[in-house]
Order: structure tokens, then C-alpha cells, then sequence
């Protein structure tokens, strides 16, 4: 819904966008997506974490958060999170809707639907580039959302986790972990875009 209304404010009086506006739309949608849903990103990442028996639930999750640590908590590596998903989205979203676009105009003329396949192969490759721009931020972020939920231990902040990675383990430290994220995201950023322009269809949405 962000990035149709971003689209539609960039957009003005032109015809279509020029892919950098897509970034900056998609780069938007995303930062206002993840602002709002922020919280339960951490949420996710404690029960996750949790020891047998710490958790009740969702609820009671937040509200020991909320009790022990204040409000703040539910926003640990919002930064690097934020930071991350401004590339994610913006590129994942802008190079969907350019390949997408480019496939329509070279090879079909007569139909705006280019088919569940060519959609899903848009997003596969949209998704790999945008994961792979922003990887190591999303892992930062997840290992100060960690290290928050352990009692006693250091408080890195985003540059010193860095720092700490690099000394540690180089460069392929900051992409642990990416081939099961590949597995994970690929299919479920791909079967989203099949669906949303099936629902664009469905309802009469148009957007360039």
C-alpha cells in the first residue's frame, strides 16, 4: 500500500517512473513498513531465543520486555534494521517492477499479465540482488536484538558489532547464515509479487 501511494506522490503529472524514483518509493515503503512492524520483529527474535519455560507467549513476552526494560526495548537494532531495509526494498522493489516492465514491452504487447512464471522469475532475481545489498545489516541487526535478551553480556552497539564481526570472522562473517535466508525469502518474496499483481487486477489497481 506504501509504495502504490509513494509511486502515485513521485509520480505527478508523468507518465511512468524512471527506475531511481522506483528506488527512492520502494526505499520509503519499506522504512514506513518496518517502523510499524519493528516490534514484533524483536518479539520474534527473543522467543526464539527464549530458554524452555521463560515465555508464556506473545503477551507475556512483551510485557516482561516492557516491565524489565522500558519501552526502548522494542526498538533494539531498529538502525542497522532501517539502514538495511532502505536498499532492501528499494532495490528489490525497483528491480522487480524494471524487469517486469522491460519483459512487457519486448514481449508482450497485447496483454499486461505476463504470466505466474515470469513473475515469479522477477522476483527471484529483484529479491537476490536486494538480500545481498543488505544482508550483513539485517544480520547486525538480529545479533543486537540477541545479545539484548542475555543478561551480563556486552551491549555492542551497530558500528562495534561490525567491527567485532570483521576482527572475528572477515567479510564472509557478514553473510553467515544468507543461503537459508535465500531459502526462505526467495519463494515467499516471489509468490508475494504473483499475488499482488493478481490482486492488482482483481481490484482495478493501475500503476507505472
Amino acid at each position: 500500500m506504501a509504495y502504490e501511494q509513494f509511486k502515485r506522490a513521485i509520480r505527478g503529472q508523468q507518465e511512468t517512473l524512471h527506475v531511481q524514483e522506483r528506488f527512492v518509493a520502494g526505499s520509503l515503503a519499506g522504512a514506513t513498513a518496518q517502523t510499524i512492524i519493528y516490534p514484533m520483529e524483536v518479539l520474534k527474535t527473543r522467543l526464539t531465543l527464549r530458554r524452555t519455560g521463560q515465555y508464556k507467549g506473545l503477551l507475556d513476552c512483551a510485557w516482561r520486555i516492557m516491565e524489565r526494560e522500558g519501552p526502548r526495548a522494542f526498538y533494539h537494532g531498529y538502525l542497522p534494521n532501517v539502514l538495511g531495509i532502505i536498499p532492501y526494498a528499494g532495490i528489490d522493489l525497483a528491480v522487480y517492477e524494471t524487469l517486469k516492465n522491460r519483459w512487457l514491452q519486448q514481449y508482450s504487447h497485447d496483454s499486461a499479465d505476463p504470466g505466474i512464471l515470469v513473475l515469479l522469475a522477477c522476483g527471484t532475481i529483484s529479491s537476490t540482488c536486494g538480500q545481498i545489498a543488505s544482508y550483513p545489516l539485517a544480520l547486525v541487526r538480529t545479533r543486537m536484538q540477541a545479545q539484548a535478551s542475555i543478561e551480563g553480556a556486552p551491549q555492542l552497539s551497530m558500528l562495534g558489532l561490525f567491527r567485532h564481526i570483521l576482527s572475528q570472522e572477515g567479510i564472509p562473517g557478514l553473510y553467515r547464515g544468507i543461503a537459508p535466508n535465500f531459502m526462505k525469502v526467495i519463494p515467499a518474496v516471489s509468490i508475494s509479487y504473483v499475488v499482488y499483481e493478481n490482486m492488482k487486477q482483481a481490484l482495478g489497481v493501475t500503476s507505472r
